[in-house]
Protein backbone atom coordinates (compact mmCIF):
# COMPACT_ATOMS: atom_id res chain seq x y z
CA UNK A 1 0.00 0.00 0.00
CA UNK A 2 3.02 1.84 0.53
CA UNK A 3 4.07 1.57 -2.95
CA UNK A 4 3.66 4.86 -5.54
CA UNK A 5 3.78 4.42 -9.31
CA UNK A 6 2.47 7.43 -11.79
CA UNK A 7 -1.14 7.04 -12.84
CA UNK A 8 -0.08 8.21 -15.97
CA UNK A 9 3.89 7.41 -16.59
CA UNK A 10 4.67 9.20 -19.86
CA UNK A 11 3.25 12.36 -18.28
CA UNK A 12 5.77 12.27 -15.60
CA UNK A 13 5.47 15.38 -13.44
CA UNK A 14 2.06 16.24 -14.56
CA UNK A 15 0.60 12.98 -13.61
CA UNK A 16 -0.86 12.30 -10.19
CA UNK A 17 0.67 9.23 -8.36
CA UNK A 18 -0.92 5.97 -7.65
CA UNK A 19 -1.87 4.10 -4.85
CA UNK A 20 -1.18 0.25 -5.46
CA UNK A 21 -2.46 -2.79 -3.94
CA UNK A 22 -0.77 -6.13 -3.84
CA UNK A 23 -2.54 -8.30 -6.40
CA UNK A 24 -4.37 -10.62 -3.43
CA UNK A 25 -5.45 -7.65 -1.86
CA UNK A 26 -6.35 -5.83 -5.35
CA UNK A 27 -8.85 -8.88 -6.54
CA UNK A 28 -10.33 -9.66 -3.01
CA UNK A 29 -11.06 -5.49 -2.79
CA UNK A 30 -12.77 -5.84 -6.37
CA UNK A 31 -14.54 -8.52 -5.54
CA UNK A 32 -15.93 -7.39 -2.21
CA UNK A 33 -17.42 -4.08 -3.61
CA UNK A 34 -18.61 -5.63 -6.87
CA UNK A 35 -20.35 -8.39 -4.49
CA UNK A 36 -21.57 -5.39 -2.02
CA UNK A 37 -22.91 -2.90 -5.44
CA UNK A 38 -25.00 -5.75 -6.79
CA UNK A 39 -26.19 -6.46 -3.41
CA UNK A 40 -27.49 -3.16 -2.88
CA UNK A 41 -28.54 -2.70 -6.40
CA UNK A 42 -30.97 -5.97 -6.10
CA UNK A 43 -32.07 -5.61 -2.70
CA UNK A 44 -33.33 -1.95 -3.40
CA UNK A 45 -34.83 -2.84 -6.79
CA UNK A 46 -37.30 -4.84 -4.63
CA UNK A 47 -38.36 -2.32 -2.61
CA UNK A 48 -39.08 -0.14 -5.69
CA UNK A 49 -40.72 -3.07 -7.43
CA UNK A 50 -42.86 -3.78 -4.22
CA UNK A 51 -43.83 -0.22 -3.36
CA UNK A 52 -44.89 0.11 -7.47
CA UNK A 53 -46.66 -2.91 -7.84
CA UNK A 54 -48.52 -3.33 -4.79
CA UNK A 55 -51.49 -0.83 -4.32
CA UNK A 56 -52.11 -1.89 -0.85
CA UNK A 57 -48.32 -0.31 -0.08
CA UNK A 58 -48.91 2.92 -2.21
CA UNK A 59 -49.19 5.15 1.02
CA UNK A 60 -47.38 9.09 1.76
CA UNK A 61 -44.97 6.93 4.72
CA UNK A 62 -44.04 4.04 1.74
CA UNK A 63 -43.82 6.71 -1.11
CA UNK A 64 -40.92 8.06 1.00
CA UNK A 65 -39.41 5.19 1.20
CA UNK A 66 -39.45 4.49 -2.57
CA UNK A 67 -38.02 7.41 -3.53
CA UNK A 68 -35.12 6.76 -1.14
CA UNK A 69 -34.89 3.56 -2.29
CA UNK A 70 -34.53 4.73 -5.47
CA UNK A 71 -31.70 7.11 -4.44
CA UNK A 72 -30.25 3.83 -3.04
CA UNK A 73 -30.71 1.96 -6.18
CA UNK A 74 -28.68 4.61 -8.05
CA UNK A 75 -25.86 4.34 -5.42
CA UNK A 76 -25.43 0.60 -6.39
CA UNK A 77 -26.01 1.25 -10.20
CA UNK A 78 -23.98 3.60 -10.83
CA UNK A 79 -21.84 5.18 -8.15
CA UNK A 80 -20.83 1.83 -6.57
CA UNK A 81 -19.92 0.73 -10.37
CA UNK A 82 -17.34 3.72 -10.78
CA UNK A 83 -15.22 3.89 -7.64
CA UNK A 84 -11.97 2.37 -9.19
CA UNK A 85 -10.76 6.12 -8.64
CA UNK A 86 -11.26 5.56 -4.73
CA UNK A 87 -9.59 2.23 -5.03
CA UNK A 88 -6.17 3.56 -7.12
CA UNK A 89 -6.56 7.51 -6.82
CA UNK A 90 -6.33 7.60 -10.31
CA UNK A 91 -9.26 8.50 -12.63
CA UNK A 92 -8.81 7.12 -16.53
CA UNK A 93 -12.32 8.15 -17.94
CA UNK A 94 -11.38 11.49 -18.79
CA UNK A 95 -12.31 15.07 -17.47
CA UNK A 96 -15.84 14.86 -19.24
CA UNK A 97 -16.30 11.91 -17.68
CA UNK A 98 -15.21 13.01 -14.31
CA UNK A 99 -17.43 15.92 -14.59
CA UNK A 100 -20.86 13.53 -15.11
CA UNK A 101 -19.94 10.78 -12.68
CA UNK A 102 -18.95 14.02 -10.13
CA UNK A 103 -22.81 15.80 -10.79
CA UNK A 104 -24.70 12.57 -11.02
CA UNK A 105 -23.04 11.70 -7.82
CA UNK A 106 -23.88 14.73 -5.27
CA UNK A 107 -27.61 14.69 -6.96
CA UNK A 108 -27.72 11.20 -5.36
CA UNK A 109 -26.40 12.28 -2.27
CA UNK A 110 -28.41 15.24 -2.37
CA UNK A 111 -31.71 13.78 -2.70
CA UNK A 112 -31.24 11.31 -0.18
CA UNK A 113 -30.27 13.49 2.42
CA UNK A 114 -33.32 15.43 1.80
CA UNK A 115 -35.38 12.08 1.39
CA UNK A 116 -34.89 11.41 4.84
CA UNK A 117 -35.35 14.91 5.98
CA UNK A 118 -38.56 14.29 4.75
CA UNK A 119 -39.67 10.94 6.50
CA UNK A 120 -38.55 12.87 9.68
CA UNK A 121 -41.45 15.57 9.02
CA UNK A 122 -43.83 12.42 8.24
CA UNK A 123 -43.03 11.09 11.12
CA UNK A 124 -43.09 14.00 13.50
CA UNK A 125 -46.94 15.09 11.78
CA UNK A 126 -47.66 11.54 12.19
CA UNK A 127 -46.90 11.00 16.14
CA UNK A 128 -47.43 14.93 16.80
CA UNK A 129 -50.47 16.24 15.30
CA UNK A 130 -52.07 12.26 14.18
CA UNK A 131 -55.70 13.88 13.44
CA UNK A 132 -54.51 16.19 10.83
CA UNK A 133 -52.09 13.37 9.73
CA UNK A 134 -54.55 12.11 6.38
CA UNK A 135 -55.74 15.31 5.28
CA UNK A 136 -52.01 17.03 5.48
CA UNK A 137 -50.22 14.23 4.30
CA UNK A 138 -51.34 12.77 1.28
CA UNK A 139 -50.07 10.20 -1.60
CA UNK A 140 -50.56 13.24 -3.86
CA UNK A 141 -48.82 15.63 -1.58
CA UNK A 142 -45.87 13.02 -0.61
CA UNK A 143 -45.13 12.77 -4.84
CA UNK A 144 -45.37 16.19 -4.66
CA UNK A 145 -42.74 16.55 -2.45
CA UNK A 146 -40.45 13.74 -3.52
CA UNK A 147 -40.34 15.68 -6.88
CA UNK A 148 -39.52 18.91 -5.36
CA UNK A 149 -36.50 17.41 -3.26
CA UNK A 150 -35.18 16.29 -6.77
CA UNK A 151 -35.47 19.01 -8.54
CA UNK A 152 -33.89 20.88 -5.60
CA UNK A 153 -31.40 19.06 -5.43
CA UNK A 154 -30.20 19.30 -9.58
CA UNK A 155 -30.53 22.71 -9.42
CA UNK A 156 -28.50 22.83 -5.84
CA UNK A 157 -25.81 20.40 -7.49
CA UNK A 158 -26.46 22.90 -10.94
CA UNK A 159 -25.19 25.72 -8.67
CA UNK A 160 -22.62 24.17 -6.67
CA UNK A 161 -20.54 22.69 -10.03
CA UNK A 162 -21.42 25.05 -12.87
CA UNK A 163 -17.84 26.05 -13.04
CA UNK A 164 -16.50 22.23 -13.57
CA UNK A 165 -19.45 21.37 -15.61
CA UNK A 166 -18.83 24.34 -17.75
CA UNK A 167 -14.95 23.61 -17.42
CA UNK A 168 -14.26 19.81 -17.60
CA UNK A 169 -10.67 19.24 -15.50
CA UNK A 170 -10.55 22.79 -14.73
CA UNK A 171 -9.68 21.85 -10.58
CA UNK A 172 -7.92 18.84 -11.43
CA UNK A 173 -4.50 18.57 -9.52
CA UNK A 174 -2.89 16.63 -11.91
CA UNK A 175 -3.21 14.12 -15.24
CA UNK A 176 -5.50 11.39 -13.48
CA UNK A 177 -7.09 13.37 -10.70
CA UNK A 178 -11.27 14.12 -10.35
CA UNK A 179 -11.64 17.22 -8.69
CA UNK A 180 -15.13 19.20 -8.83
CA UNK A 181 -15.22 21.34 -6.14
CA UNK A 182 -13.73 24.84 -6.88
CA UNK A 183 -12.10 26.07 -3.42
CA UNK A 184 -12.14 24.86 0.09
CA UNK A 185 -14.83 28.04 1.21
CA UNK A 186 -17.49 26.00 -1.92
CA UNK A 187 -16.70 23.07 -0.24
CA UNK A 188 -17.83 24.12 2.97
CA UNK A 189 -20.71 25.94 1.90
CA UNK A 190 -21.66 22.78 0.15
CA UNK A 191 -21.13 20.55 3.64
CA UNK A 192 -23.48 22.99 5.59
CA UNK A 193 -25.80 22.76 2.89
CA UNK A 194 -26.02 19.20 2.58
CA UNK A 195 -25.25 17.78 5.99
CA UNK A 196 -24.89 20.30 8.60
CA UNK A 197 -28.53 21.67 7.94
CA UNK A 198 -30.44 18.56 7.28
CA UNK A 199 -29.22 16.65 10.35
CA UNK A 200 -30.07 19.72 12.50
CA UNK A 201 -33.76 19.33 11.47
CA UNK A 202 -33.63 15.61 11.24
CA UNK A 203 -32.25 15.96 14.83
CA UNK A 204 -34.74 18.17 16.28
CA UNK A 205 -37.95 16.57 14.36
CA UNK A 206 -36.93 12.99 15.57
CA UNK A 207 -36.31 14.16 19.42
CA UNK A 208 -39.18 15.49 19.59
CA UNK A 209 -41.02 12.28 18.42
CA UNK A 210 -39.16 10.19 20.75
CA UNK A 211 -40.54 12.26 23.41
CA UNK A 212 -44.15 12.15 22.22
CA UNK A 213 -44.01 8.27 21.40
CA UNK A 214 -42.30 7.82 24.41
CA UNK A 215 -45.72 9.25 26.62
CA UNK A 216 -48.27 7.60 24.40
CA UNK A 217 -45.94 4.07 24.83
CA UNK A 218 -46.53 4.46 28.33
CA UNK A 219 -50.09 5.55 28.38
CA UNK A 220 -51.09 2.52 26.79
CA UNK A 221 -49.03 0.51 28.51
CA UNK A 222 -50.64 1.99 31.59
CA UNK A 223 -54.36 2.35 29.89
CA UNK A 224 -54.91 5.85 30.86
CA UNK A 225 -57.17 7.46 29.14
CA UNK A 226 -56.14 10.67 29.75
CA UNK A 227 -52.84 11.12 28.53
CA UNK A 228 -50.20 14.47 28.19
CA UNK A 229 -50.35 14.97 25.04
CA UNK A 230 -53.22 15.98 23.43
CA UNK A 231 -53.89 13.09 20.61
CA UNK A 232 -52.76 9.28 21.17
CA UNK A 233 -51.32 8.26 18.03
CA UNK A 234 -52.22 4.41 16.63
CA UNK A 235 -49.87 1.85 17.43
CA UNK A 236 -49.08 1.17 14.02
CA UNK A 237 -47.99 4.72 13.45
CA UNK A 238 -45.70 4.59 16.80
CA UNK A 239 -44.34 1.10 15.07
CA UNK A 240 -43.43 2.84 11.69
CA UNK A 241 -42.19 5.74 14.35
CA UNK A 242 -39.44 3.15 15.76
CA UNK A 243 -38.62 1.33 12.70
CA UNK A 244 -37.75 4.57 10.91
CA UNK A 245 -36.01 5.47 13.33
CA UNK A 246 -34.04 3.15 12.97
CA UNK A 247 -33.09 4.33 9.61
CA UNK A 248 -32.54 7.58 10.46
CA UNK A 249 -29.99 6.53 13.14
CA UNK A 250 -28.47 4.14 10.65
CA UNK A 251 -28.08 7.12 8.02
CA UNK A 252 -26.94 9.28 10.72
CA UNK A 253 -24.12 6.76 11.71
CA UNK A 254 -23.28 6.42 8.20
CA UNK A 255 -22.74 9.60 6.69
CA UNK A 256 -21.68 11.62 9.72
CA UNK A 257 -17.81 10.45 10.01
CA UNK A 258 -17.24 11.27 6.29
CA UNK A 259 -18.83 14.81 6.63
CA UNK A 260 -17.40 15.34 10.27
CA UNK A 261 -13.93 14.67 9.29
CA UNK A 262 -13.93 17.76 7.34
CA UNK A 263 -14.78 19.79 10.02
CA UNK A 264 -12.98 18.36 12.82
CA UNK A 265 -9.28 16.81 11.36
CA UNK A 266 -6.70 19.68 11.47
CA UNK A 267 -5.46 18.61 8.19
CA UNK A 268 -7.01 16.05 5.88
CA UNK A 269 -6.58 12.23 7.16
CA UNK A 270 -5.08 10.12 4.04
CA UNK A 271 -6.81 9.01 1.15
CA UNK A 272 -7.34 5.33 2.08
CA UNK A 273 -9.17 6.59 5.18
CA UNK A 274 -11.06 8.91 3.14
CA UNK A 275 -11.86 6.44 0.91
CA UNK A 276 -12.95 4.14 3.79
CA UNK A 277 -15.37 7.11 5.17
CA UNK A 278 -16.64 7.04 1.54
CA UNK A 279 -17.67 3.65 0.82
CA UNK A 280 -19.34 3.77 4.65
CA UNK A 281 -21.70 6.20 3.21
CA UNK A 282 -22.64 3.85 0.06
CA UNK A 283 -23.06 1.04 2.32
CA UNK A 284 -25.62 2.80 3.61
CA UNK A 285 -27.53 2.01 0.35
CA UNK A 286 -27.06 -1.30 1.10
CA UNK A 287 -28.12 -1.65 4.80
CA UNK A 288 -31.61 0.00 4.12
CA UNK A 289 -33.35 -2.69 2.49
CA UNK A 290 -32.06 -5.05 4.84
CA UNK A 291 -33.73 -2.97 7.84
CA UNK A 292 -36.90 -2.83 5.95
CA UNK A 293 -36.49 -6.62 5.94
CA UNK A 294 -35.97 -7.34 9.40
CA UNK A 295 -38.88 -4.40 10.38
CA UNK A 296 -41.33 -4.74 7.83
CA UNK A 297 -43.68 -8.06 7.34
CA UNK A 298 -45.14 -6.82 3.80
CA UNK A 299 -41.62 -6.59 2.33
CA UNK A 300 -41.05 -9.86 3.25
CA UNK A 301 -44.21 -11.06 2.06
CA UNK A 302 -43.39 -8.64 -1.41
CA UNK A 303 -40.37 -9.53 -1.91
CA UNK A 304 -41.88 -13.64 -1.79
CA UNK A 305 -44.56 -12.85 -4.46
CA UNK A 306 -41.85 -11.18 -6.19
CA UNK A 307 -38.95 -13.95 -6.47
CA UNK A 308 -41.67 -16.92 -7.18
CA UNK A 309 -43.20 -14.47 -10.11
CA UNK A 310 -46.65 -14.41 -8.60
CA UNK A 311 -46.79 -10.76 -9.89
CA UNK A 312 -47.11 -11.22 -13.04
CA UNK A 313 -50.84 -12.84 -12.25
CA UNK A 314 -53.54 -10.83 -13.04
CA UNK A 315 -55.01 -8.77 -10.13
CA UNK A 316 -51.63 -9.44 -8.23
CA UNK A 317 -51.22 -5.81 -7.84
CA UNK A 318 -54.71 -5.87 -5.24
CA UNK A 319 -53.08 -8.24 -3.37
CA UNK A 320 -53.39 -8.49 0.47
CA UNK A 321 -49.65 -7.65 1.02
CA UNK A 322 -50.25 -6.12 4.93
Amino acid sequence: MENQELCFPELLNASCKKLTLHWTDAVFMNMLLAFISLITTALNLLVIISVSHFRMLQTPTNIFLLSLAVTDFLVGLVVMTATIYLRTSCWYFGDIMCSLYSYVHVIILCSSVAIMVLISADRYVAICDPLHYPTRVTERRAKLWVCLCWLSSVLFTTVILKDDLAHPGKFKPCHGGCSAYPDPIGFIFYLVLTFIVPITVIVVLYMRVFVVAVSQARAMRSHVTAVSVTVTAKKSELKAARTLGVLVVVFLMCYSPYYLIYFIAAELPSFWILSLLCYIVYFNSCLNPLIYALFYPWFRKAVKLIVTLQILQPGSCDANIL
